[in-house]
């Protein structure tokens, strides 16, 4: 496998952690480039489950080497706890991690300035998980974050620390909050700071230098297309850039070394937190919750559920240039008699391809849909793509030829060999 970005062509929880883990066979190295620990990869072990958060899903095989990339932002706190729930089931986390030294901390006020931004937009909240992404890519952007280079000095830390809290506490001050104790925190943090000196890396020089040597590059992504913070559903999106993109400048790998992009997608459509959801169907909603489905692995919220749309991931193709498709959660439509597609959007009388750029209009938008039959078969046992029922066969091939991108792969369950490779 040539250096291969694979995005999200939805809302984000396409099943992502369970693709990345599948071509991590064909992968040495797999990078995150973007988000934080507001992400969360579930990834089926034999009989354990793993849930990551910050670090790559290729840390669960032998061999294979794990970058936190430039473009991520890490909490310090959050980084530790996963590397010893890791370590404390068995998984070894030594020399296979790097993490960036050019990547920002998530620090306290954060988090605190997170919860109070939403507690104040009300009904006009956006859903963020409120562990502090959007504050620390504001202080990214502003020029005033620690980044975690910071952390192998103490002194140095301990002085940038002080600072930024006094200036932070003055903030939550005015908005009501109580303020962030020092003492507690900055104890904290050194430990953290400690912990995490033996990974710190300049990632950008080792990726690059690993290239030379003809190491395979697998990109692994956080949310999905419509979180994009230029390209989504702005204001509902999250803080970085999740399209393909986002991983040549969250990781310091240029354009011209990427070469295929996969975009991951469910077989229906899923969201979580505020925003415009066109295709959202209450009984496509109940039928996944009432079979222990769509649940966020971060925040264990239930995920809004509706039929799939195919003008959301035609525009997602185009914007990420994918490549190849993964299909996932194929099962999860097994008993459905009559399946839907959306295939156009009317707004205010008119018939639109492409959505549109503005939330406001987005929501207004109504689903044409096109029905297909359902195969009402079990197919988790399927392996090969010819086993599969016919009407199930006829509607992935249909998403693909709406999507505008070649299928590659089929999934049919959580585990690593429900997986159909065409």
């Amino acid at each position: 496998m040539a250096n291969t970005i694979l995005v999200g062509a939805q809302w984000g929880d396409e099943g992502k952690g369970k693709i990345i883990d599948y071509l991590t066979d064909e992968a040495d190295i797999v990078v995150r480039s973007q988000g934080g620990n507001n992400a969360g990869h579930t990834i089926v072990h034999g009989s354990k489950k793993f849930v990551l958060h910050l670090i790559p899903s290729g840390i669960l095989r032998r061999g294979k080497i794990c970058v936190i990339g430039n473009g991520v932002v890490v909490d310090p706190l959050a980084l530790v706890t996963e590397i010893r729930g890791l370590t404390g089931r068995g998984i070894k986390v030594g020399r296979n991690l790097l993490l960036s030294d050019c990547a920002h901390l998530v620090m306290p006020w954060h988090r605190a300035l997170d919860e109070q931004r939403e507690l104040r937009k009300g009904k006009n909240k956006i859903g963020t998980t409120k562990r502090g992404i959007g504050p620390a890519y504001g202080d990214k952007a502003a020029r005033t974050g620690l980044r975690v280079g910071d952390l192998l000095d103490a002194e140095s830390f301990t002085e940038k620390f002080r600072l930024r809290l006094r200036e932070n506490n003055a903030v939550l001050r005015s908005l009501g909050a109580k303020p962030i104790p020092l003492q507690p925190f900055l104890r904290h943090y050194l430990a953290a700071a400690k912990a995490l000196r033996p990974f710190i890396a300049n990632t950008v020089v080792y990726l690059h230098e690993a290239m030379t040597r003809g190491r395979r590059l697998l990109f692994e992504g956080a949310q999905g297309t419509y979180l994009d913070l230029d390209l989504g559903t702005y204001p509902f999106v999250t803080s970085s850039n999740t399209t393909a993109g986002g991983a040549c400048t969250g990781s310091g790998v240029p354009p011209h070394r990427m070469d295929t992009v996969i975009g991951v997608m469910k077989a229906y459509t899923t969201r979580v937190g505020e925003g415009p959801f066109p295709t959202e169907d209450d009984g496509v909603s109940d039928l996944l919750h009432g079979m222990g489905r769509e649940f966020g692995a971060t925040t264990g919220r239930a995920r809004r559920c509706g039929w799939f749309d195919a003008v959301a991931t035609r525009y997602a193709a185009m914007i990420n240039g994918i490549d190849d498709l993964a299909i996932t959660n194929l099962d999860g439509l097994d008993h459905v008699p009559v399946i839907k597609v959306c295939t156009a959007y009317r707004l205010d009388g008119k018939l639109l391809r492409h959505p549109p750029t503005e939330a406001a209009a987005w929501k207004r938008c109504r689903p044409v849909y096109t029905e297909f039959p359902g195969w009402m078969k079990p197919t988790s046992a399927t392996r090969k793509f010819s086993r599969l029922p016919a009407a199930a066969r006829r509607y992935v091939r249909a998403l693909a030829d709406l999507t505008g991108a070649r299928l590659s792969i089929v999934s049919v369950g959580a585990g690593h060999d429900e997986t159909i490779r065409l």
